[in-house]
């Protein structure tokens, strides 16, 4: 390069030169030809890396040595030299190739698997973002570590695996080897500082009127509730509307791994698990968090997800009192959910035979709610049923609402109705008996 003729730096990267006076931001998309930018970025990166610099001053020392050299070949005035240093300084101070993609308020999930592959979810679909790299797998894991580092956590071959709330609530996850063969990967997901409501819900097409209506007397008659469905379908979105149905003189137990749900009534309490530390000590579960807030005088237990021994705990609320309790779990339809609930208690390991298992299940649960992400990336209620006592044995779920799938369009978007079972379910009694009569039009 230094055998190049000099040149200004505005020509060769097609750049409006900014006051040395103003805040330079999202410096990398500004340049309209990145060949030289992204030679000089990958070596300072490169370099720092190989360096192991970490102490902010002599991290910013060593930027500046670098641009001076690497950029030697080039006439640059101090706010040519000032715009490159502000790049560069966001990639190593700040959040690197994701930045950008941390800010966009349209994706609501980052997924980092290698150095080039970077993928986020749009609408509910999930892109590959080719404009999007690292440097290397080291690059990926001092990203991570830039990450975590706020919030007092590390990540390194002995504590190979995080799982942490940013700032913003966003919810992170990173495993790096040796736990990750193929190098360090990063999930994360974002926080929307709106939140959905029912409306949200009803405009996008996840259900119908009536099944908000339904949803909505369900909730305020302390019907025990489960949301089911996999990864990414909107269980807690959903949870946090059903949520919102809660009078405001209840007192409320909320009770997560990372606290996502966002209520609005003022008598609100948030419990959030504890993981080990450095000696393996001071774990706090979300089994030792529902067994402690039954002595909290809770009016509804709000648990973010299910899945292990605090599930019997959970359902002994349910049926000891603690009506109005909601929950999310992951399961591919309601029956799997049922399923689930029944190896979850086998975990806790309780002498309980599998018939007293269902029928303690029966007796908890009223309605179980299935959403699902769509082949389209659309979210939708697929099937709300109650639990209608045994058939041979043998839970019985009592289908009210379901989204029946025709096939797909020409724009492969998912083609089907919401269909309403007319018969008048039998949680409709208790609904009824909760003084909520603005549903019977629905089952008439």
């Amino acid at each position: 390069m230094n055998n190049m003729p000099k040149r200004k730096f505005v020509e060769e990267f097609d750049v409006e030169l900014y006051d040395s006076n103003v805040e330079v931001e999202d410096d990398y998309s500004a340049f309209s030809n990145k060949v030289l930018l992204d030679e000089l970025r990958n070596k300072i990166i490169q370099n720092l890396i190989d360096n192991n610099i970490s102490h902010t001053g002599t991290m910013n020392e060593f930027i500046k040595t670098e641009i001076d050299s690497t950029l030697s070949g080039y006439d640059l005035s101090n706010v040519e030299r000032s715009y490159i240093y502000n790049l560069i300084d966001n990639e190593i101070n700040g959040f690197g190739p994701i930045s950008e993609l941390l800010d966009d308020k349209n994706i609501t999930e980052i997924m980092v698997n290698g150095p080039s592959e970077v993928y986020v979810e749009i609408d509910g679909k999930v892109v590959r973002d080719n404009g999007v790299s690292f440097i290397n797998k080291d690059h990926i894991t001092r990203t991570i570590q830039r990450l975590i580092q706020p919030l007092g956590r590390t990540i390194d071959t002995s504590n190979p695996m995080v799982d942490a709330r940013l700032e913003d609530g966003s919810r992170l996850n990173a495993v790096i080897p040796p736990l990750s063969l193929k190098g360090p990967v990063l999930t994360i997901r974002k926080f929307k500082k709106e939140l959905a409501n029912i409306d949200d819900f009803l405009r996008s097409g996840a259900l119908t009127p009536y099944m908000a209506r339904f949803l909505e007397a369900c909730v305020k008659s302390k019907l025990n509730i489960i949301i089911c469905g996999g990864t990414g379908s909107g269980k807690t979105t959903l949870l946090n509307v059903l949520s919102s149905f809660i009078d405001s003189d209840e007192r409320i137990i909320t009770i997560e791994d990372a606290a996502e749900l966002k209520l609005n009534q003022q008598h609100v309490i948030s419990l959030e698990t504890r993981l080990t530390n450095y000696e393996g000590q001071g774990e706090v579960t979300i089994r030792d968090l529902v067994i402690n807030s039954l002595r909290m005088r809770p009016d509804r237990i709000i648990v973010g997800e299910v899945r292990g021994k605090e599930a019997f705990d959970m359902l002994q609320a349910m049926n000891t009192g603690h009506s109005g309790s909601l929950t999310t779990m992951h399961a591919n339809s309601s029956s799997d959910a049922l399923n689930r609930l029944e190896t979850m208690i086998l975990m806790a390991g309780m002498d309980i035979p599998i018939k007293a298992i269902r029928e303690y299940i029966e007796k908890a649960i009223d309605i179980v709610i299935n959403i699902e992400r769509l082949s389209d990336g659309r979210r939708k209620i697929v099937n709300i049923s109650e639990i209608d006592g045994f058939c041979d044995d043998m839970i019985k779920l009592n289908t009210i609402f379901e989204y029946k799938q025709s096939g797909l369009l020409d724009n492969n978007e998912v083609n089907g109705e919401f269909m309403l079972h007319k018969k008048v379910p039998k949680v409709y009694k208790k609904i009824e008996a909760a003084g909520i009569d603005n549903i019977s039009d629905i089952f008439s």
